[in-house]
């Protein structure tokens, strides 16, 4: 049965979801701001996020939330619950009217994703995960795919404005890892990155520079169906509220893949870019 954390989630996310295809036909006239360097955001990110909030609020008016847009709201440094939400991951591809982003949701309990949601709107799929309750798509039972090494891999990482200056250290790891790989997908969307390796459509995934509502459904989703998750130094990802704001680097997939992947990020040197 589903849990009522996930049910509410359900709703807000597809509240949102339709905010999003609502104004696909008409994105020539969005207003578009510049958040930072080559990171954009536009006013449907602001509408769809308050869709969000305003289903939390009524249901649950106690927890803090963490918001891409709006930040921190209802919070303090010791909440023991919050809300953490993208509601749009993948700007830059739906600003293009290319079809691949979500919603992204989280419920955090001091600072540890206990559910997870992320909802394609395209695709009608939900995927979601709740702690020791396994990962779900569209309700039906996900693992994380079975691949034994990096050999013939699918792997998804992401090049983040934010990291630009890394860029070099990161096309040296791919580099190496093109030698043995099937291929490496840039797709846009680090929720649905996340999500798709806990399916199995991708066998893992590295980015660096991650918020917490980048990654927190996700990362859930990943451990949930029976993964990894872990920073380039294969260290704990730490607190994925308003407590661990500063980007990260991350690491997911099956144990096995994960582990050799973060191997070959650290002999690279891309993650000595980041001590």
């Amino acid at each position: 049965m589903q849990k009522p954390a996930i049910t509410l989630m359900t709703k807000a996310a597809r509240a949102a979801g339709n905010v999003l295809l609502r104004h696909m036909h008409k994105l020539d006239a969005l207003n578009v701001v510049e958040k930072g360097r080559m990171d954009f955001a536009s006013e449907v990110d602001s509408l769809a996020e308050k869709e969000i909030i305003k289903e939390f609020r009524r249901a649950t008016p106690d927890y803090a939330i963490l918001g891409e847009e709006s930040g921190p709201l209802n919070s303090s440094a010791r909440a023991r619950f919050t809300w953490v939400i993208d509601p749009l991951d993948g700007t830059s591809n739906y600003l293009r009217g290319i079809p691949h982003f979500c919603v992204s949701i989280a419920l955090c309990e001091n600072g540890e994703p206990v559910h997870g949601l992320v909802f394609d709107p395209v695709r009608n799929e939900i995927f979601a995960s709740s702690r020791g309750a396994g990962t779900v798509l569209n309700d039906k039972r996900v693992r994380v795919a079975e691949r034994k090494d990096l050999g013939g891999a699918m792997l998804v990482t992401g090049f983040p404005p934010r990291e630009r200056e890394r860029a070099s250290a990161q096309l040296r790891c791919i580099d190496g890892l093109l030698v043995e790989v099937e291929d490496i997908r840039r797709t846009g969307s680090a929720a649905l990155d996340l999500a798709y390796v806990a399916c199995g459509r991708a066998d893992a995934y590295f980015e660096a520079g991650l918020k917490p509502w980048d990654i927190a459904a996700g990362a859930l989703m990943v451990r949930e169906a029976g993964g990894k998750v872990v920073d380039f130094r294969g260290r704990s990802t730490g607190p994925m509220d308003n407590r661990g704001l500063a980007g990260r680097p991350l690491v997911a997939g099956n144990i096995k893949i994960c582990d050799e992947l973060q191997k070959r990020i650290v002999d690279s040197g891309y993650a000595a870019a980041f001590d």
